[in-house]
């Protein structure tokens, strides 16, 4: 069975939860550093899930303002 991607959302939600541990500084150096590199791994995939959303949009736009649109 193939694991199901999380949204952006709940990843955006997950890093917000990664962070707030580093925070507290209560995890071992050795939990703080599996933490960090989530994160990390998390960042990037949410900024490349970003730039899609953005070049989606630009596109949209690009298509709908060859039309008779007013927004």
């Amino acid at each position: 069975m193939s694991e199901k991607k999380p949204t952006f959302e709940q990843s955006m939600q997950r890093l917000d939860q990664i962070v707030s541990l580093l925070e507290k500084n209560q995890c071992t150096l050795d939990e703080s550093i599996a933490l960090f590199e989530e994160g990390l791994h998390l960042s990037q995939e949410l900024n490349t899930q970003l730039k899609s959303y953005e070049e989606k949009v630009a596109q949209l736009m690009k298509e709908s303002s060859g039309g008779s649109h007013d927004f």
